[in-house]
């Protein structure tokens, strides 16, 4: 709080002190309470995204400080440009909606290119109305079209005297970084370096590759960090280059002088990869190092942070504990003619869980697991680990395959069906957590006559459903969560699939796929639920298999507490 006058409102509307010991007055008291202004501390709030995701702005917010980073490009080989870095935008005071979700794309490394390919742009990255744009890759050296680097947010670096690419494309202001550097012809061959956030990357010249461009350092997270910058030329050591081109600061990798593949850019920093080098048949290009997205805001003591792809959150100050819930990717369906739902993924939630401010949180948002796949049958794979601070929540168990029980994860998955196999469904809450953290799949109930109805996968809150007669098992119920500020029911096991008759299994509440039947696939669970795909039902004669549904994509959502 700011001290001052008695009564006055403060910046964040925090009525001021007028006491020297910071004690209010019975007059402040009445005034900020009848105000509506008493007790609204803020909090610092900053947010990390290292995967695309979706951010919900909370209550209270109206701008933000932005950082994105987009993806670094890929190097070039066989004497290679350097890949430039991906573009850096930064800014205060963008205005922003409570409660809007706002998309957060983070831009992936381009692909290493080879002694004939040009490295791969980077991804873009992107927040609201800010877009930054991938670096560019950098030349080849064995493969005349290709010398030239290619222009991004900062340009990838050129070899054999090409030019390179253009940085700041499309055009921002502020810039979002640099041209690449050229390369040399003659001997050595030194390539250029690629551009960075605040510098140009270096030519090549008859004796080293050329330095990739500075970075630029930001201390939105924090601390200070330095970000995008260029990969390092690679060059030919035989032919009389004593060195090849260092990484710019910021995550830049470095070029290479003989046959071995450069350095990638660093991951999460947008850096630009090294080029390859030569010295009989050509080394490979770099990886771009992928970008990221930060954004630092001031929120009401009680806010809703949602993650809906990995990241990371800052406690901030003040901040002791946390309500939490944590659910993991779902399971997917089982591939064939009578195949088990997946499970669900693991639903843990709590409350007054402590925290320390100032401590990064790394925030892991589990993918739902892949549906079965035909030729041959496989059964759905297992969803993927949630995971906040030391909360796991671990993945749905797959659905079984014609004649396969199904697979243990968060919740189970369900059993398929059978001519002469009684099959179970996957066991839940596995590894053991207290409260559980899922239910077991449903099986086939040891019918194994015509239609071999099949099990549903495990919800949160129920276990899958059995086969019985002519119907499949459904999914499991899932639990609702209000955490969010509305109720929003998570994680419910997909239905089991048929195609030799019998009723298919619907998806439980909370996101599980429907089973197919009539020669269908299985449905895809709903992303970010952890429900479980629904299980494939192939036609039974002539026998035709179908693919079981994708498990939906986890949900990590934290509440500060006041």
């Amino acid at each position: 709080m700011q001290r001052g006058n008695g009564g006055v409102i403060g910046k964040n509307n925090t009525p001021t002190l007028s006491s020297a010991k910071g004690i209010w007055s019975l007059n402040e008291l009445q005034r900020a309470v009848l105000a509506g202004t008493w007790p609204k501390t803020q909090y610092t709030v900053i947010q990390t995204f290292t995967a695309t995701s979706t951010w919900t702005c909370p209550t209270g917010v109206t701008e933000v400080e932005y950082l994105v980073v987009a993806g670094g490009a890929g190097g070039g080989g066989g004497i290679g440009g350097a890949g430039g870095a991906g573009g850096f935008r930064t800014g205060t005071g963008l205005s922003v909606t409570a409660g809007t979700d706002y998309t957060v794309t983070v831009g992936a490394g381009g692909t290493a290119g080879n002694s004939t390919t040009k490295g791969g742009t980077g991804g873009n990255s992107v927040f609201s109305t800010i877009t930054s744009n991938g670096g560019g890759g950098g030349g080849a050296g064995q493969s005349a079209p290709n010398y030239g680097g290619n222009s991004g947010g900062s340009g990838g670096g050129a070899t054999f005297g090409a030019a390179a690419g253009s940085g700041n494309t499309p055009s921002t202001s502020p810039s979002q970084g640099n041209n690449g550097g050229n390369g040399f012809i003659g001997t050595g061959y030194g390539a250029g370096g690629g551009g960075g956030a605040s510098a140009v990357g270096a030519n090549g010249t008859s004796t080293v590759g050329g330095n990739g461009g500075a970075g630029t350092a930001s201390s939105i997270s924090g601390s200070s960090v330095t970000y995008a910058g260029g990969g390092g030329g690679g060059a030919y050591v035989t032919g009389g280059a004593t060195g090849a081109g260092s990484g710019g600061s910021g995550g830049g990798g470095a070029g290479t002088t003989g046959d071995t593949a450069a350095t990638s850019g660093t991951a999460n920093t947008g850096g630009g990869a090294g080029g390859g080098g030569y010295a009989s048949s050509g080394g490979a290009g770099g990886t771009g190092g992928s970008g990221i997205v930060i954004l630092k805001y001031t929120a009401p003591t009680q806010s809703v942070f949602t993650f809906k792809g990995s990241g990371k959150w800052v406690a901030p100050t003040g901040v002791t504990s946390v309500d939490y819930l944590v659910v993991a990717g779902g399971g997917g369906g089982g591939a064939g003619t009578t195949t088990g739902g997946g499970g669900a993924g693991g639903f843990r939630t709590g409350t007054s869980f402590s925290v320390t401010a100032g401590t990064e949180y790394t925030v892991t948002v589990g993918a739902g697991g892949a549906g079965g796949t035909t030729g041959p049958q496989t059964n759905g794979t297992s969803g993927s680990n949630s995971i906040f601070s030391t909360i796991t929540s671990n993945g749905g168990g797959g659905g079984g395959k014609d004649q396969n029980g199904g697979v243990n994860g968060g919740s189970g998955g369900g059993g398929g069906g059978s001519g002469s196999l009684t099959l179970s469904g996957g066991s839940g809450n596995t590894p053991s957590t207290s409260p559980s953290q899922g239910n077991n799949g449903g099986g086939n109930g040891g019918v194994i006559t015509s239609p071999y109805p099949t099990g549903g996968g495990g919800g949160a809150s129920a276990v899958g459903g059995t086969g019985s007669g002519s119907t499949c098992g459904s999914g499991g119920a899932g639990t609702a969560s209000s955490i969010s500020g509305s109720s929003v029911t998570y994680a419910g096991g997909g239905g089991g699939g048929n195609g030799y008759g019998a009723t298919a299994g619907s998806g439980g509440s909370g996101g599980g796929g429907n089973g197919g039947s009539g020669n269908t696939n299985g449905s895809n669970a709903s992303a970010n639920t952890g429900g479980g795909g629904g299980g494939a039902g192939g036609q039974g004669s002539p026998q035709i298999d179908k693919s079981g549904g994708a498990g939906g994509s986890g949900i990590v959502i934290i509440k500060t507490n006041q």
